[in-house]
């Protein structure tokens, strides 16, 4: 047996309202009605319709029927599970009639009795299923967000809310958005494109299954002064010139806040990258903290500081364009 989108069969989205769903119904019904459309295959599209109608007209129905079919796509193979309708009412009447003349119960397909029978109803007004469909229970989808933490989260672990906008079914079927605010635990080591799963923060559940889980995909912020690929982290280091060329101490700053010292050795060139090990993000196997040296030069705006430049030249038998000699 195939699983039945009747969303999908009246053309409707899954938010549709009521009138929206009605309308639907009657333009494609009157198009497929067999007293106009001759086509081979009108009939059978037309009970299809009063079908997909049936179950989506029906407040009942349509919310059971939504929180299955979130689970599955048309065509998929199907089969229901037991204590289908425990907790839901449904109205008198399982089979469907579409109101062009000639009823059609008795005719509904095979997945449509599975879940609501032919019309048979038991006391309290349930219709009977059989001994195909004796309840349901589905866990609730899992829903997928993307949050953006700093980098120093990563160093140090944090604990942060977040607001996210997530779509609610109501009892009805219809779906709204609403603001969840959550309390999350970043933990330390994290990396970019990682998961965070919340277990039970997702989807409701149906009958007696449990909610799905919230999976919220890492990434990292802009930072001015790092750039971050996979666990290792970069940091250009500005170095006057007579830093690089005679060599000095500097103190580097690294994301959990902290500082390291560190030597740089006289002839340092530009770009070089010098590596702090396991100074990256932490874990098990840390990252690597890569220091790039710039060079940043001076201004020379007064006389002193030309004269001092010029000295510079005089001072160095030096082409910094000898290698683009041919």
């Amino acid at each position: 047996m195939k699983f039945k989108d009747y969303y999908e069969t009246l053309g409707v989205a899954r938010g549709a309202t009521e009138a929206e769903i009605k309308t639907a119904y009657r333009k494609l019904a009157r198009k497929y009605h067999p007293d106009v459309n001759k086509a081979a295959d009108a009939e059978e599209k037309f009970k299809e319709l009063g079908e997909a109608y049936a179950v989506l007209k029906d407040t009942e129905k349509r919310a059971a029927y939504d929180r299955m079919g979130a689970n599955w796509k048309n065509g998929q193979d199907f089969q229901a599970p037991p204590n289908w309708n425990d907790g839901f009412e449904f109205t008198e009447g399982g089979g469907y009639n579409p109101g062009y003349g000639g009823g059609h119960e008795g005719d509904q397909s095979e997945f449509f009795e599975s879940l609501f029978g032919r019309g048979r109803h038991r006391a309290g007004g349930r219709a009977s299923q059989g001994n195909a469909s004796q309840g349901m229970h589905f866990k609730g989808q899992d829903h997928h967000a993307k949050i953006s933490i700093d980098i120093a989260d990563a160093y140090n672990g944090a604990k942060r809310t977040i607001a996210l906008h997530m779509p609610t079914l109501d009892a009805s079927g219809h779906v709204s958005t609403q603001e969840r605010k959550l309390d999350v635990s970043i933990p330390k080591g994290i990396k970019a494109g990682q998961n965070l799963r919340l277990s039970g923060q997702g989807g409701p559940g149906f009958g007696e299954g449990g909610a799905g889980d919230l999976y919220l995909e890492i990434d990292f912020l802009p930072n001015r002064l790092y750039r971050v690929d996979g666990k290792d982290v970069y940091l250009d280091l500005p170095l006057a010139p007579w830093e690089a060329a005679l060599g000095t101490t500097v103190n580097v700053p690294i994301p959990s806040g902290s500082t390291l010292e560190l030597k740089i050795p006289a002839g340092t060139v530009a770009g070089r990258k010098m590596r702090l090990k396991e100074k990256g993000i932490p874990s098990k196997e840390p990252g690597d903290f890569y220091v790039v040296p710039t060079i940043s030069l001076p201004n020379a705006e007064t006389d002193a500081q030309k004269n001092a430049y010029k000295a510079f030249e005089q001072a160095f038998d030096f082409n910094p364009r000898a290698n683009l000699k041919g």
